[in-house]
């Protein structure tokens, strides 16, 4: 009687796309789909979001306006809608209008955090009127001093406000004088610099001011208007959009027209290392549109995230994003990506800061309502919530040997539930060829008694607390093939499942 045979998978690598069965490692994915690669090891189920505010943002003139902006600033957090900002805090409270008479937008705004006199204040560029100052007292100032613009991007950098992106000189940097916020003079050491592009982002970075233009990058150096310096990055390479441009894990992440990229300081002087880190999603990357990008940084997860809908019109359940970690390889101990689709997310404007100290990651709707990601087991929408479809689907494998025929016997899933399990769990055989007999769906369940502080309501004497449950969840299968994927389906309101792995067994059959 032949033995049966253990093939040990530990899942991680990421969705992968541009290999071929032979050369993918079988932890990789085919489909992950609101699946997350998991910092602590395999892929967990995202969260959810929950409304920041249960009130709808207040429209200007027409219901339809998308929010065109939302910070955190000052423990609460501003959204734009309509060509108004509006403030509120997290709860049911009221918005109270605070900036009005922006203009209608055609854009995202743009937004910087600073204190150059101890107190806090936040600038805002809407490329649709002068730049605003808030304080921390929601006191307004226009910056309306000679040579204002309506800029759409803005940067703090050696203690001076830059702006770019006006109409008329799309070319051109402008910046105030040291801690100035109301003078671009000479005087002041205020100036202007241009450069051979048309900017499209900046972004401080170390000692660094980068200069995003369509196909081209620059770097700005020094401290004030007698030493600043651009010199090019690269003639080749450009950004796509400079609202994916994000600070992470000691980088800097942008998309630009051949993938993601970073931009990396070395330890030499002034050298600068452009790397492309998104080849394996490279099909992905080829399928996104640029009529709205945004992007957000969840720091405790060192994970970026990348929204891109088609049209204001698309629906909500059907607009999709990546998300990407920065992971160490288990076996060599560099960091890489390693990527995920998001499907059922709309977003209009992003933003992530700290709320008395939490991390907080919000998000702006086309139905203008502000939400808060990472919360909550479900997607909410602005008057019903949709529970997350996640899919992970592992690389067609062979077992060593693509010739001989296997018959499966079972499948031992190590999977780490934070609450109660009920997930769809399929096994499909050579390519899921019609010709082949492809067995049911099996149920991976697990009862609800585990109790974990923070994650999920518990009723004391029935839960324990502490507990995950059972790690391995043993399941008998059938079926034959050559080639075997196993597949992971939830789509329930349950606590987000992390799949760390799982053992099939089989016995080898004939060659064919």
């Amino acid at each position: 009687m032949a033995a049966t045979q253990p093939s040990v998978v530990s899942l991680g690598g990421g969705l992968i796309l541009n290999k071929d069965v032979f050369s993918m490692s079988p932890g990789e994915a085919l489909q992950l789909q609101n699946f997350e690669p998991d910092i602590e090891g395999g892929y967990k189920k995202i969260l959810g979001t929950t409304k920041f505010n249960s009130n709808i943002c207040p429209q200007v003139s027409a219901s339809t306006e998308r929010v065109v902006f939302t910070a955190i600033f000052n423990n609460v957090v501003l959204a734009g809608r309509g060509g108004s900002i509006h403030r509120a805090s997290a709860g049911s409270g009221s918005w109270t209008s605070t900036i009005t008479g922006l203009g209608t937008p055609t854009q995202n705004y743009e937004h910087r955090l600073f204190n150059f006199d101890g107190t806090d204040k936040i600038i805002i560029a809407t490329g649709t009127s002068s730049p605003q100052i808030l304080n921390s007292s929601f006191s307004t100032s226009v910056v309306s001093a000679s040579g204002t613009a309506n800029f759409k991007f803005v940067e703090i950098f050696k203690n001076h406000i830059f702006f770019s992106g006006d109409a008329s000189n799309k070319q051109q940097i402008s910046f105030m004088g040291p801690t100035e916020t109301n003078s671009f003079t000479n005087g002041s050491g205020g100036g202007t610099i241009k450069v051979d592009t048309e900017i499209v982002g900046l972004k401080a970075f170390r000692d660094t001011l980068f200069i995003f233009g369509q196909d081209k990058i620059f770097k700005l150096t020094g401290s004030s208007s007698s030493d600043f310096a651009v010199q090019p990055v690269t003639r080749n390479i450009g950004c796509v959009d400079g609202r994916s441009i994000q600070e992470l894990a000691g980088d800097v992440v942008f998309l630009a027209p051949d993938g993601l990229r970073t931009i990396a300081g070395t330890d030499r002087i002034d050298d600068i290392e452009l790397g492309t880190v998104s080849k394996q999603i490279q099909k992905r990357i080829n399928e996104i549109t640029t009529h709205n990008i945004n992007s957000v940084v969840i720091r405790n997860k060192s994970q970026y995230r990348l929204f891109f809908p088609t049209s204001d019109t698309q629906a909500e359940d059907s607009s999709r994003g990546l998300l990407s970690v920065i992971k160490a390889n288990p076996n060599t101990g560099q960091l890489g990506f390693e990527y995920g689709d998001v499907k059922g997310l709309k977003v209009s404007s992003t933003d992530s800061e700290f709320i008395s100290g939490t991390e907080t990651i919000i998000s702006g709707g086309y139905d203008g309502f502000v939400y808060k990601q990472e919360s909550g087991n479900v997607f909410t929408q602005a008057s019903t919530t949709v529970n997350i479809s996640g899919i992970y689907r592992s690389p067609d494998m062979t077992m060593g040997d693509p010739g001989i025929r296997k018959s499966f016997q079972k499948v031992i899933w190590n999977i780490d539930p934070t609450g109660a399990l009920s997930s769809s769990f399929l096994l499909e055989y050579d390519f899921s060829d019609d010709e082949v007999p492809q067995p049911e769906p099996y149920t991976l369940s697990q009862t609800g008694n585990i109790a974990q502080y923070g994650l999920a309501e518990s009723v004391f004497g029935t839960a324990v607390y502490g507990s995950t449950g059972s790690n391995l969840i043993r399941q008998p299968v059938e079926g034959s093939g050559f080639t075997v994927a196993a597949k992971i389906l939830d789509a329930t309101s349950n606590s987000p499942v992390a799949l760390k792995g799982f053992e099939m067994e089989f016995i080898a059959g004939g060659r064919r």
